[in-house]
């Protein structure tokens, strides 16, 4: 006579429930923010602002001998918008993680099963897809303003990783000072003290070599020209790849680090709750 086993199916492994658990959560995510796809238009008013004020007020810089650029200079812009909104939009984050933490929500899933680490990854997750569709909507509207694109499909992807990867590390770093001080101005106060500061000690606007030595010293080390860079050299039609692999390395290494330490203070914060 056969015997049939009736004993229940193996867990799954905790790096299995991690992934289940990160799509449901990511899918949670998304789902709100189908509901209010304004909140990705909004997000978007003041970079388009920038791009075609600062194209057409400053169309003219092109000309200027050693400018050494291939295009328009609404082209130009295209992958210095693009990570300002990777960087505007992320830092923002932290405001939702202190929100979830008010309402109580936060501390509901902290009860539940769920994966600690997919409650992290699904907020990086969603703001990768939020970044993703906002920096495709700046390339279609470069391109209706008549900037074009060389570098074609490749360069686009290109620009959208590397896009992904700063809005990854701020909205990590964003997500961390939420934890840390659960103050909304805080957060504020670190937007302010980064954003434009940032973004004019880059090349976004202008060729690096117009600027004075201290500022380009800083701008080869600013995180956000890294991206601008990456995203302008991708675009061209003669793409300097080694660069570009240089500089894609070593954003992902920053942001894999500060959302290694965003994790660690989620951790720390839960075995608080």
């Amino acid at each position: 006579m056969t015997t049939v086993s009736l004993s229940p199916a193996p867990a799954p492994s905790g790096v299995s429930s991690a992934v289940a658990d990160t799509w449901y959560l990511t899918g949670r995510k998304l789902r709100a923010l189908a509901r209010q796809p304004v909140v990705l238009a909004m997000g978007l008013i003041q970079p388009v602002i920038w791009l075609f004020l600062f194209g057409e007020m400053f169309h003219k810089v092109i000309d200027i001998p050693g400018f050494g650029y291939q295009g328009s200079y609404l082209a130009y812009l295209i992958p210095g918008i693009v990570a300002m909104n990777a960087m505007s939009g992320n830092m923002w984050a932290g405001m939702a993680m202190i929100e979830e933490i008010d309402r109580g929500t936060l501390n509901r899933f902290l009860v539940t099963p769920a994966s600690r680490l997919a409650i992290m990854n699904a907020a990086v997750v969603e703001q990768s897809v939020s970044t993703t569709i906002q920096t495709l909507i700046i390339v279609v509207l470069g391109y209706a303003g008549g900037a074009r694109y060389p570098g074609g499909a490749a360069g686009l992807v290109l620009l959208v990783v590397a896009a992904i990867e700063v809005g990854v590390f701020w909205g990590a770093l964003s997500n961390l000072t939420g934890m840390l001080v659960r103050d909304r101005m805080a957060i504020i106060g670190v937007y302010t003290l980064f954003m434009l500061p940032l973004m004019f000690l880059s090349s976004a606007f202008i060729q690096p070599g117009f600027l004075p030595g201290w500022m380009q010293a800083i701008a080869s080390r600013n995180p956000l020209n890294w991206e601008v860079e990456i995203g302008r050299s991708a675009l061209s039609a003669v793409p300097d790849w080694s660069a570009i692999g240089v500089r894609a390395g070593g954003l992902a290494v920053i942001a894999l680090i500060a959302v290694a330490i965003s994790v660690t203070t989620f951790r720390n914060y839960a075995k608080n709750v």
